[in-house]
Formats: structure tokens, sequence, C-alpha cells
């Protein structure tokens, strides 16, 4: 809750402005009244080494006590230097009203002092008779018991000191009105860069999202401000276009699904509506309609399978990983393609040695990850490459371990696509390698390949129409999802005419877990069905 009346300033330049004038002005004003008190006290110094170094006279005390002037005695300006005053006791202790020494004040002194005061030449400050000045007296003992205090004005010690204390107070002044100026014009070239800062922030949030602060020096504090006001920028953009995205493909994905969904359904309620208009149609004909049915029905289970396993790779992308044998792997891989696809030869050989190789000569490659999803991987890859080629084309699997980067695998280059970011230059990693000499695909079609419910168009010649084998489009998709949750990437690298090339590559190190691991493992343990 606010004072009411109390002046608080808003401005951070008000305040340093503010702030600098106090220091400025209280650090000349401790330094004049330091020199003004080491003036003062020097002076009276000096004023007391005078008196200290004075005494009167001898002949004088008796000249004094006898009440009498001899003709001899010299004048008082003769016995007397400059303007000092003596005053007189006697011995009982009385002021004596004969002095030496003129002028028009003079120290209040005691009337009568006792003999048990002390009397040790120690100088003292007394105030004059008249008026507001003050007088500097010393007491010294002298013949037959009389005492004298020389005294010396003050005036000269207080006009300088009142001159240095009025100089003071105006250099503290002019200190103060110099430093309001010229601060207030420093501070403000000072905080130049700083109210850049702030007019960048006013246009970003008028929506000019693109705007960068420019003043990024790492040397100064407004520099290090803008180098982290910068990446929160970017890194808010970057958010901002991945929540774009993520839209569009949500609409695109929910749009395909629907699309995907409708032409089974409607079939299903073509044929139903057709059996139950026409109750009297062949056994034949009601044969066909009901295997149609029951292909609708199986292709609609089918995509809904795939979508549902997408959903839950989404959620625990992480699987629990364990050794996996790739070499055989990839065996049981070929085995499972040669009872689907007869008509296909299948080969196995070892990474970057082209046409077949003996599977006795082939080194073991032993991987981490979970071997249920890296065998749906494979499975979907093979059953891409037999039913997206002309018959007789050549397929082959290849296993092996790399170094990821641009020539062996893992980076981006030209004619490489993936949809899972690269693995770090010079990772070993391990790779089960799917190619065939095909018609290979075109650059537009290589960078929708992993999109989900994306088609390329057939090969002249091919068995079937689409990416995977009477699929939805999502074969490709989960593979690199799967890929993906395992911390690794799959690739491909084709060109028209060139064929194709599916690289999964996994790291040679165990890839890290989540505790969400059981639910992914148990959905890609069901019966998804292979696009």
């Amino acid at each position: 809750m606010k004072t009411p009346g109390r002046l608080r300033p808003r401005s951070l330049r008000t305040r340093l402005v503010l702030i600098a004038t106090v220091l400025a002005t209280a650090a000349v004003l401790v330094c004049q009244a330091t020199g003004l008190t080491l003036m003062r006290s020097w002076l009276v110094g000096q004023v007391d080494d005078r008196l200290t170094d004075f005494r009167p006279p001898s002949p004088v005390y008796r000249d004094i006590s006898g009440g009498t002037a001899p003709a001899h005695r010299p004048p008082a300006h003769e016995i007397l230097p400059s303007d000092f005053r003596v005053y007189f006791y006697d011995a009982e202790g009385r002021l004596l009203p004969e002095s030496l020494g003129d002028g028009r004040s003079e120290p209040r002194l005691r009337r009568t002092v006792t003999a048990g005061d002390p009397v040790d030449g120690r100088p003292a400050t007394v105030p004059a008779e008249d008026g507001g000045g003050s007088w500097r007296v010393v007491a010294d003992s002298g013949p037959d018991g009389m005492r004298a205090v020389v005294a010396l004005p003050l005036d000269s010690v207080e006009e300088a000191t009142s001159r240095l204390l009025w100089f003071s107070l105006g250099i503290g002044v002019a200190t103060a009105a110099g430093v309001t100026l010229l601060g207030g014009a420093a501070v403000r070239l000072g905080l130049r860069p700083l109210t850049r800062v702030e007019h960048t922030a006013r246009s970003i949030t008028s929506g000019e999202l693109e705007q960068n602060v420019t003043d990024t020096s790492p040397d100064t504090e407004v520099g290090r401000l803008g180098i982290a006001f910068n990446t929160m920028l970017d890194q808010l953009r970057a958010a901002l276009h991945r929540k774009d995205r993520t839209e569009r493909r949500l609409r695109r994905f929910m749009a395909d699904a629907g699309h995907e969904l409708r032409t089974p359904l409607t079939s299903l309620q073509g044929f139903a509506e057709l059996l139950l208009h026409d109750p009297h149609m062949s056994a034949s004909r009601r044969r066909e309609a009901h295997e149609l049915i029951a292909q609708n029905a199986d292709r609609m289970s089918r995509l809904v399978d795939s979508l549902f396993l997408l959903a839950k790779l989404g959620d625990a992308p992480t699987t629990e990983h364990g050794p996996v044998d790739l070499l055989s792997l990839a065996a049981d891989g070929i085995a499972a393609t040669a009872v689907r696809h007869p008509e296909r030869r299948v080969t196995l050989a070892p990474l970057g040695v082209r046409g077949a190789g003996d599977p006795g000569e082939l080194d073991v490659v032993e991987g981490s990850g979970d071997p249920h999803q890296l065998a749906q991987v494979l499975s979907n890859l093979l059953d891409n490459a037999c039913t997206h080629t002309p018959p007789g084309t050549r397929i082959e699997v290849r296993v092996g371990s790399l170094r990821a980067g641009p020539r062996t695998g893992g980076a981006d280059r030209p004619g490489r696509t993936s949809a899972n970011p690269p693995l770090p230059s010079g990772e070993p990693a391990h790779v089960i390698e799917v190619a065939d000499d095909g018609p290979g695909l075109s650059p537009q079609d290589a960078a929708q390949v992993f999109d989900r419910f994306y088609r390329a168009q057939p090969a002249a010649g091919s068995s079937r129409d689409g990416v995977l084998a009477g699929g939805s489009g999502l074969g490709l998709a989960i593979a690199s999802t799967i890929a993906e949750a395992h911390g690794g990437r799959l690739e491909l690298d084709t060109g028209p005419g060139e064929g194709c090339a599916f690289r999964l590559l996994l790291p040679a190190g165990p890839a890290p877990g989540r505790p969400d691991a059981e639910r992914c493992q148990a959905a890609c343990r069901s019966d998804a069905p292979r696009s």
C-alpha cells in the first residue's frame, strides 16, 4: 500500500540521476568538511604555537605587582608582538586591572582563581566579552605566586573557516546542478541500448515477431540482455511455428483419416443395403458381397489399429530396450517375406557390399531396442519393396555398422530424406538397410514418403498401388516413429531410376528409456497390421 504524498521516482533514468547527484554531492561535502576541519585545526595549532612560545618578561611582573609604571618600561607594542593580550592575576588569585596589549574586544576570563587550579600551559578557547568572537588563551605561573594569561583572538581563523565553509557549500550546489544536468545526459546516452530493447519489445507485442535486438555484445549487461532476449524470441518463434505446423498437420491428418475411413465405410454401407434390398440374390453374388464387406471391414480395422498405434507411440515413444541380434532379425524378416511374397527373391548381405552374400560369413551385429518394434519396421520396409517395385527387381537386406555422416548415413545430404533428426556426426550406429534396384522415387514423392496417408504413384509394372501393399499410407510413418523412439533414424536414399535404399540406424550405445515405456511396448506387441 503506497503512502499518500510520498514521492517515488518511477523512471530508471530519474533514479540513476538522483542517486548519482546525491552520491556526488555527498562526496564533495564530505571532502570539503574534512578539509575545513583540517585547516581549522592547523590554524588553531599555529595560534597555539605562538601562545606557548611567548612568555612575559620577569620585570613586567614586578611592575604590575607594584602598581607603578617606571619610566624605563617600553611601550606595549614593543613588549607584545602583534595582537597579543596579557592579563595578570596576583598572588591571591584576583584579576588585576593592568594588562598588556590593546584591542576593541577582550576574552571573557574568570575574575578570581584559586591556588588549586592547574596552570600547565595548555591552550584553551574562551568566548569574547562582547560580540560572537572567541579567543585562544594559555595560563602560566610567574614569580611571587602571580599568574599571567596570554590571549590571542581567533578572528582570522574564524574568518578563513567561514569563507571556506561558504565556498564548500557553493561547490556542493554547483556539483549537484552539474551532475543533474550532465548526469541526465550521460545516463540517457548510456541507456540508449536499453531504450532500443524497449522499442523492440513494444514492436514485438504489436505483432512484428521477426524483429531482433541489435545490441548483442557479450561484454556489456545490455548486450547480454539482448542475447538472452533474442534467444527467448527464437524459442518463441520456433514454438509458434511448431504450433502452426502441428495444427496444419492435425487438420490434414483428420481430413486424411476421414477420407480413408469414408471409402470402406461407404462400401460397407452399399453392400449391406444391397443385401437388404435384394433378398433373392444368387448365392455367388451374395458370397461376393460378403467377401467385399469382410475385406472393407478388415481394411477399416487395420486403419484404426494403425492410428491407435501411432497415437500410443506418440504418448510413449520410448520402449524398454534390450539386446537385439540384427542379423537374426533380418534373416527372420526375409523368411517371413518369402511366405507372404513367394514370387520375390530377397537376399542378405553385409552393409556396403552389393550382391548376395553368404549368410554364414556375415558378422553378428547386436543392437539395443525392442525386437517386436524393430521386426515391424523391417516387415513394413520389405513389404513396401516387394509391393512397390516391378517383378524381378532385386531386393537386398544389408546389416552392419558405421559412423554417422553425410557419406555413410545418419546425416542429411542432397537426395536423402527423413522425418527424423540427424544423428551426431561421427556417432557409431548399427544399420539395417533394405535396398532395391527399382525405378526409385522422384524428389517430390521422396520428400513426402514418410507423411501419414501419403501414397506415391505406382511404378510401371508394380503389382499393386500404394506405398505399402493394400495399406493406408501409414506404414512408413509408423516405422519412422519407432526409429525415433529408439533414438535412431529412418532415412531414404533414392532418385528416379536409382532404386530405393531405406536405412534404419540405431545408436550403438543404449538409448535412454522412459517411465511410461510399458504402455508403448504393450501397444507395439499387439496385433498391429502391416500397412
